[in-house]
């Protein structure tokens, strides 16, 4: 996803495979974006583009910026999205939010909406992220987004402790409270922002393996010798109490107010 260093690719025909919750959510955050059909919108995070594909689909006359930090993520993307892609209607972009510029977007910019969903958690200075989307879109530009939030996936880090380390990597699980202040700074208003509890539930301990592995231990498993990260995912599973992830949604809608700052 965006905001990951080039060390730390992503698997993407994994997390295509593996990703029903992420599609699930973000099926739901793009219907908060009001759309008239004929907007430009970045999705911000476009990841394997299941989501992207579904935001296309609602701007017949508009265009989508897939942005994405990770080479495999938009590979997948591109593969998905080829026929949007020569019809013009979409566009990639290999770029990091945390390098995040009108002269990234070029023609594009400015924006009338940003689109993220399961991305902001891994930029750790949202005060930087959010005055750069805000400078990227219109007066009155919307952004609608979700992320992990505070108390995130809590289970999985309680069973990596158990284990006697701690979880590698870098991510920021902010709460509502922070996050509202932190988009009023950057120059937004009519800002909404809460979070509620998502359970993700898996088949059994293998499907679990390979969604721990792919997505919430990706960048611990980055640290270990290849031959230690399959059964470190499992003695995470086997600690963990059940088939299940318990994330916590951070959701945001907000729109740029006035000139950029």
């Amino acid at each position: 996803m965006a905001g990951q260093p080039p060390s730390a690719d992503w698997d993407g025909a994994s997390y295509d495979r593996v990703s029903a919750p992420q599609l699930r959510w973000g099926r739901n955050v793009l219907e908060r974006l009001e759309l008239s059909g004929d907007e430009v919108v970045l999705d911000a995070g476009c990841g394997t583009g299941r989501v992207t594909e579904e935001l296309v689909a609602r701007l017949p006359q508009g265009h989508v910026v897939a942005l994405d930090a990770s080479p495999s993520m938009l590979a997948q993307a591109q593969a998905r999205l080829g026929a949007a892609r020569a019809a013009g209607r979409v566009s990639f972009l290999h770029a990091d939010l945390r390098s995040l510029s009108p002269a990234a977007l070029g023609d594009r910019a400015p924006l009338d909406a940003v689109l993220s969903t399961a991305t902001f958690h891994w930029v750790t200075d949202h005060d930087k992220l959010f005055a750069d989307l805000r400078s990227v879109l219109r007066p009155g530009g919307q952004l609608v987004a979700q992320c992990g939030g505070e108390g995130n996936i809590a289970s999985v880090i309680a069973a990596v402790r158990s284990l006697g380390v701690e979880r590698a990597g870098t991510w920021l699980y902010a709460s509502p409270e922070d996050t509202a202040v932190r988009l009023r700074r950057a120059g937004f208003e009519m800002t909404e922002v809460w979070s509620h509890p998502e359970v993700a539930t898996f088949d059994g301990p293998a499907d679990l393996v390979e969604f721990l592995g792919t997505v919430c231990l990706r960048e611990h498993l980055g640290t270990l010798p290849e031959e230690q990260r399959r059964p470190f995912a499992e003695k995470v599973a086997a600690a963990m109490p059940a088939a299940e992830v318990d994330y916590v949604r951070l959701n945001m809608v907000a729109r740029a107010r006035g000139a950029a700052i």
